[in-house]
């Protein structure tokens, strides 16, 4: 009787955390549905009176750009980014993890080093090379690197996966007559799975809310992604379109909540399967 107390108030302190975490989530949902005029008015959860005028207004756009093309916009990014990072990645994680080759340790712990490495140390120096590409007010400098190999946690995360496979399955298929690609392609890919998926899932996140580097590199307001056209609603020196940024806000707060909703199970599959087999 007392360990099922115990439980129901371990559950109800749980909750009421939960509750005060997504309170502001839920205060700007309830605010875009609030005329502009009383929204910092009336701080309760519930509208005194209910409109659509700002999803409306917020998915017209601003300057004559619809907020449809900003969604436009960050599925081409989002889309190409994923695609990079999903052959780049699980082929450099192969090699690191079943060839062996020169300098093949080094090469490995210099990979790793990176994750630690903060963005903004490389940030001028990255800026000047895509600057002399003349790549900057384009995607390249957001798609381009991708098809490098050069997120090391998916090739960390790919290489503890790819470990957890028996070493037999490839040399069955070395046997067969298979060189390393086919290999590569014919044995790890099908295996390689969950942490395909994995990767997948956490690229679109992560470059779906990505700001800096997107404020960064795109000046061109038709250009601009999602989090980019969310900006646009603020005028620091004017009005500011609160009313329908919430209501954005909302909408593109969706695809994300979509995915992790659907490929949660996905998510730690992959994540804890190469941590724990590794």
């Amino acid at each position: 009787m007392a360990l099922n107390s115990s439980k129901a108030l371990t559950y109800l302190v749980i909750t009421i955390m939960g509750l005060a975490l997504m309170y502001p989530l839920f205060w700007m949902l309830s605010s875009s549905f609030k005329p502009e005029q009383i929204i910092f008015q009336q701080m309760g959860l519930w509208p005194s009176q209910f409109t659509l005028d700002n999803y409306i207004k917020g998915w017209k756009g601003l300057s004559g750009i619809s907020f449809a093309t900003f969604y436009v916009n960050t599925f081409i990014v989002v889309g190409l980014v994923i695609l990079g990072n999903l052959i780049t990645c699980s082929m450099t994680a192969f090699a690191f993890a079943r060839i062996d080759f020169t300098f093949k340790k080094i090469f490995f712990a210099a990979m790793l080093t990176t994750i630690m490495l903060p963005q903004h140390v490389v940030l001028i120096p990255q800026y000047i090379i895509f600057n002399k590409l003349e790549w900057i007010n384009t995607y390249y400098p957001l798609i381009v690197p991708k098809f490098l190999a050069t997120d090391a946690f998916f090739i960390f995360l790919m290489v503890q996966f790819i470990r957890s496979i028996p070493n037999e399955l490839d040399q069955a298929a070395i046997m067969d007559g298979c060189n390393p690609f086919q290999t590569f392609g014919r044995i790890i890919v099908p295996l390689l799975q969950p942490a395909l998926v994995t990767t997948a899932i956490f690229t679109f996140i992560w470059t779906y809310n990505d700001f800096f580097s997107q404020l960064i590199y795109i000046s061109n307001p038709k250009m601009f992604t999602i989090a980019l056209g969310l900006r646009m609603f603020l005028d620091n020196q004017g009005t500011s379109a609160w009313g329908s940024m919430f209501a954005m806000s909302i909408i593109s707060l969706l695809p994300v909540m979509l995915f992790f909703t659907l490929f949660q199970r996905l998510i730690i599959e992959g994540v804890t399967t190469g941590s724990l087999k590794g």
